[in-house]
C-alpha cells in the first residue's frame, strides 16, 4: 500500500481520474503534469505488482527488473516503458534513488505481509512509498531543495499515515496490518493477526497515536508551505487538505466496529481545489 499519488498507494488503489491526485495535477502547467503523471504510473504499475496475488518470487523478480529498467534509464538506454521519463528526468532533475526507493518500498510487503511493524521500520515505509514519491514530485512543483525535501518528508508521512488508518479493514482482509506494534501494545494488544486486531475494543487507543502523529506531521507540512509561494505550493496543498478532510472524518467516525468507509464529498473536493487552486 503506499501514497495516494500516492492516489494510487495512496493506496494506489484508485483511478487517477477519480483521485484527489489528478484533481491537484491538472492545474500544473503541461510539462509539469506530464512529468507528474509519469510519475504517478511508475508508482501504479509497482504498486501492482506487490499487491498482486501472484507467487511471491514472481513478483520480487518484477520489482527487480523495475530496479535494472530505472538503472538503464538513468544510464542512456531507457528501455520502451521509460522512454518518455528521460526529458522529465533531465527537466526536473528527477533522482534515480528516489525511484529506487520506491520499489524498495513496495518490495517491504512481498517476501512476506507486513504485520505490526515496530515505529522505526514504519517509518522506513512511508518514506519509501509516500515520502519518496514527494521528493520526485516537489522537484517537478519547483519548490526550493531544502524546503522540497522537508516538505517530502512531512507531508509524505501525513498522508500514508492517513492511508493506513483509513485502509485499516481493507489492509486486514489481505492479511496486512500497519498498526505500529508499540501502539498496538500500549493499547493492550499483544496480537499481530490482523483479523483479531481489527476486531479488538482496544482498536481506537491503538489508532490515536496515529492519528496525532499524522496530525503533527500535517502541522510541519503547513509550515513549510506558509514559507514558500502559493503558486509552487498549490498542488501540495490541495493533496494536504483532501487528506487532512480524510483524517477529521476518520476521527468523527471513530475506529471502534463497525467502521463504515469515510469519503470526501464531491462539493468538499470542489471547494478545496477552487480555493488553493484559483482563490
Amino acid at each position: 500500500m503506499t501514497l495516494e499519488a500516492t492516489a494510487t498507494s495512496a493506496n494506489y488503489g484508485t483511478t487517477a481520474s477519480g483521485s484527489s491526485f489528478y484533481a491537484a495535477m491538472r492545474i500544473l502547467p503541461r510539462e509539469q503534469r506530464e512529468a507528474m503523471f509519469q510519475i504517478y504510473s511508475f508508482c501504479r504499475q509497482v504498486d501492482d505488482i506487490a499487491d498482486s496475488d501472484g507467487p511471491r518470487g514472481e513478483r520480487l523478480a518484477a520489482l527487480q527488473q523495475w530496479r535494472d529498467d530505472i538503472d538503464a534509464l538513468y544510464q542512456g538506454r531507457p528501455p520502451a516503458r521509460l522512454r518518455d521519463y528521460v526529458a522529465s528526468v533531465h527537466t526536473f532533475d528527477l533522482q534515480r534513488a528516489d525511484f529506487l526507493a520506491i520499489v524498495d518500498g513496495m518490495e517491504m510487503d512481498v517476501p512476506q505481509d507486513i504485520r505490526a511493524p515496530d515505529l522505526a521500520t514504519l517509518d522506513l515505509y512511508c518514506d519509501r512509498v509516500a515520502s519518496a514519491v514527494g521528493r520526485l514530485s516537489v522537484r517537478v512543483f519547483g519548490l526550493p531543495e531544502g524546503d522540497g525535501i522537508e516538505l517530502a518528508h512531512h507531508l509524505g508521512r501525513a498522508l500514508q499515515l492517513t492511508n493506513i488508518l483509513r485502509d485499516i479493514d481493507e489492509d486486514a482482509a489481505i492479511g496486512r496490518l500497519y498498526l505500529p506494534r508499540e501502539g498496538l501494545l500500549h493499547a493492550g494488544i499483544t496480537s499481530d493477526d490482523p483479523l483479531k486486531v481489527i476486531s479488538d475494543r482496544a482498536l481506537p487507543k491503538a489508532c490515536a497515536s496515529l492519528v496525532e502523529r499524522a496530525r503533527t506531521h500535517f502541522a510541519q507540512a503547513d509550515e513549510v508551505m506558509a514559507r514558500n509561494s502559493r503558486r509552487v505550493v498549490r498542488a501540495p496543498r490541495i493533496m494536504s487538505k483532501y487528506y487532512r478532510a480524510i483524517l477529521q472524518l476518520l476521527v468523527a467516525r471513530g475506529f471502534s466496529a463497525p467502521r463504515p468507509p469515510v469519503r470526501v464529498s464531491k462539493i468538499m473536493r470542489l471547494a478545496i481545489v477552487l480555493r488553493y487552486a484559483f482563490i
